[in-house]
């Protein structure tokens, strides 16, 4: 590798191979750096370093399915394909016994973990969507409950007369294990307002993840790629996820979410290309030096970008999902209906140089490690 970044004609570029080598934070002007002027091919090069120091060769996955409870929603994002208004013929609301029947469907399937996030409902406090948690956690004790993106707790505690603490004890006591990082979008105040003006603020955001992490509830983090941002909008947002994980180490994994352009107010803006996509998550994982996990969240890139993309420094596959997620499939995703046998993902990872090994949602081998 030496010889290689030896020949970097780029002296700006060696300066920072060399700290990443070396492991050496870089600096946001560093990373926008990376963004504008490293080729693929170096990115995907220290990306790969970091990606083995952190985790080896190993990519994980685990067994999950989702539950949408709705696409009624009070925001109207303009990158949103799944948003409908009440009444909206297109519209769903789920029951809780409907969810549950959901939950049921996996009764006799080896799943470890359950994946809820959905429209922000207008009518529905904590207290409904704990009774919910409450009801599932009765059913399979053992189910990790994966739930609820920032933007929705933000609502369901507000309507509540809880404080975001009190409303994250009042979950967590329910059964709430985890939260995932929906809702992240992009956190530059001004550009967020020209794309989700009526959602909770980045700071609010940022604010929950933080509160969630001090009582014990870990969580995922986001961020919206290739619409209207800038590389100096990423880097931003990369440093404040870097700099709160400094803080309480209570992030699990960070997944970059294309930006799809079916069925919304932007789908004049077309989409990135893969390159950008592999671009993205190589300097995400060599930014995000204390995160431990990148994942490619298959069911938006399709599976073979999912696929590459270990090779540029992602170590997670996300899961099997069996066909219970519509967010992407709506904004123009190939995955129309996703699901993934474990054997099909230990297949792609094989493929690609790398040893599987079956997850639960805290990353602890459930199975130990999957031989080639």
């Amino acid at each position: 590798m030496s010889d290689l970044l030896a020949s970097i004609e780029d002296n700006d570029l060696r300066v920072i191979a060399d700290k990443v080598t070396g492991n050496i934070r870089i600096t946001p002007q560093e990373g926008l750096l990376l963004f504008k002027n490293a080729d693929l091919s170096l990115l995907g090069l220290l990306a790969g370093f970091v990606r083995r120091r952190h985790n080896g060769n190993f990519a994980y996955f685990n067994r999950n399915f989702h539950i949408e409870p709705t696409n009624i929603c009070i925001y109207n994002c303009r990158f949103c394909s799944y948003h409908k208004s009440e009444g909206d013929p297109a519209s769903w609301e789920y029951s809780q016994d409907e969810m549950l029947d959901i939950v049921k469907r996996f009764d006799n399937k080896a799943v470890t973990e359950v994946h809820i996030v959905g429209g922000v409902h207008p009518d529905y406090d904590l207290h409904y969507w704990g009774s919910l948690i409450k009801k599932i956690k009765e059913h399979r004790p053992s189910l990790h409950v994966k739930a609820f993106s920032a933007i929705e707790l933000d609502h369901m505690i507000t309507r509540a007369g809880c404080t975001i603490e009190e409303g994250l004890k009042l979950l967590k006591g329910y059964g709430l294990d985890s939260i995932p990082g929906g809702g992240a979008e992009i956190f530059d105040e001004e550009l967020r307002k020209s794309i989700c003006d009526e959602k909770s603020s980045s700071e609010l955001w940022l604010g929950i993840h933080e509160t969630a992490h001090k009582l014990g509830i870990p969580s995922n983090a986001t961020m919206l790629y290739g619409h209207i941002e800038t590389y100096a909008h990423r880097i931003d947002h990369l440093e404040r996820l870097r700099l709160l994980q400094d803080k309480t180490k209570g992030f699990n994994a960070f997944i970059p979410l294309k930006y799809k352009k079916a069925n919304n107010s932007m789908s004049y803006l077309g989409e990135v290309s893969t390159i950008e996509d592999l671009r993205n998550y190589a300097v995400s994982r060599i930014y995000l030096d204390n995160f431990a996990h990148i994942k490619a969240y298959w069911p938006m890139t399709g599976k073979e970008c999912a696929q590459i993309s270990l090779s540029f420094g992602t170590d997670d596959m996300d899961g099997t999902i069996d066909d219970t997620t519509r967010i992407y499939s709506m904004a123009g995703s190939r995955e129309g209906n996703p699901a993934m046998s474990t054997d099909e993902i230990c297949t792609l990872i094989r493929q690609s140089g790398f040893i599987p090994v079956e997850r639960d949602s805290l990353y602890k081998p459930i199975i130990g490690i999957t031989e080639r």
